[in-house]
């Protein structure tokens, strides 16, 4: 077998069609939204990678200290042969994961990039001889199957993603989990806490602005996707804290009356003075809260490590 297989469970066509999907279904809506998913061509790629190194941006620095530190906590209470890391994109965090785990045999990175899989990938098997690496193309919010891997298995989702997700879509994504384990596999899941809300806001919106035109960036993908006439220019980034969800929205407000023409979708969309586009959802976590999620999911937690500061925390969780 070669060490480094790519499977594509996704359609050729997939990632356009879902575009005008959410286009047209998110801009017909009240209020209007998109998906937080279409920040990241190569430019929003490019950006998210530059908002992780602001001094405001403090959760992979977190979850980086947390890997670096408990790895081998993590890795003997797994004990797993197979790691599954959804949403990979670069794999650069996972390495704590990867030497740490001593009987692993196999790394499945799950991503819709299929180039971000590729170059990842290849690097892992040149840096790890032995280590198969089977990369999948895939949705990971959609039904998986995942290959025919030795276990323990240990899915890793990483990065507090699924703060990204509604209540009722990390439920239904917690449950798909929970239909990939068998008894002895574990989920490892990645979750920014609750805190002052200051801190909370300017990690969206820092000073030097990269946060605002990585927000806006989703315009431009709209614009080069689906032959659209945003004007970026014409909206404000706005980051702000719901404390009755316990999540962080961005939005991008319109900063005058307009019309904006979507021909793909055969679409031309009013926006109001003042009327916000929300782009994003960004939950903040306590932890009897994602137990009581894992719990409905069938999950049981059994372990929690956080940051020195306690801003960031990732948790085992294991079949009931």
């Amino acid at each position: 077998m070669s060490p480094l297989q790519v499977t594509r469970t996704l359609p050729e066509d997939a990632t356009d069609a879902a575009l005008r999907a959410d286009v047209h279904d998110g801009l017909t809506s009240v209020p209007k939204t998109l998906p937080p998913k279409w920040f990241y061509d190569a430019r929003g790629s490019e950006l998210f990678e530059e908002i992780t190194a602001l001094p405001e941006y403090y959760p992979t620095r977190a979850e980086r200290e947390i890997l670096a530190a408990r790895a081998g906590e993590i890795a003997a209470a797994a004990g797993a042969r197979t790691l599954v890391e959804l949403g990979s994109g670069s794999s650069e965090k996972t390495r704590y994961l990867l030497d740490a785990l001593t009987d692993l045999t196999t790394y499945v990175p799950v991503d819709v990039s299929e180039s971000a899989l590729t170059q990842a990938g290849q690097a892992l098997v040149e840096a790890r001889p032995g280590l198969c690496v089977h990369a999948l193309i895939a949705d990971f919010t959609a039904r998986l199957k995942l290959p025919d891997t030795p276990g323990p298995r240990l899915v890793a989702f990483l990065g507090g993603t699924i703060g990204n997700l509604l209540p009722a879509e990390r439920a239904g994504f917690l449950a798909s989990v929970r239909g990939l384990l068998s008894p002895g596999d574990a989920l490892l899941l990645g979750t920014d806490l609750v805190k002052d809300e200051s801190v909370l806001v300017r990690a969206y919106d820092d000073a030097a602005g990269v946060t605002a035109e990585f927000n806006k960036n989703v315009l431009a993908v709209v614009n080069r996707e689906l032959g659209a006439d945003f004007d970026a220019d014409a909206f404000d980034h706005v980051a702000l804290w719901d404390a009755t969800n316990e999540w962080i929205e961005m939005r991008l407000r319109s900063r005058t009356a307009q019309t904006v023409k979507i021909p793909a979708v055969d679409l031309a969309v009013d926006f109001a003075a003042g009327e916000e586009l929300r782009t994003e959802v960004s939950a903040k976590f306590r932890k009897e809260g994602i137990t009581a999620e894992l719990a409905a999911a069938g999950l049981e937690l059994t372990h929690w490590w956080t940051d020195a500061q306690g801003r960031f925390a990732l948790s085992l969780s294991t079949v009931r």
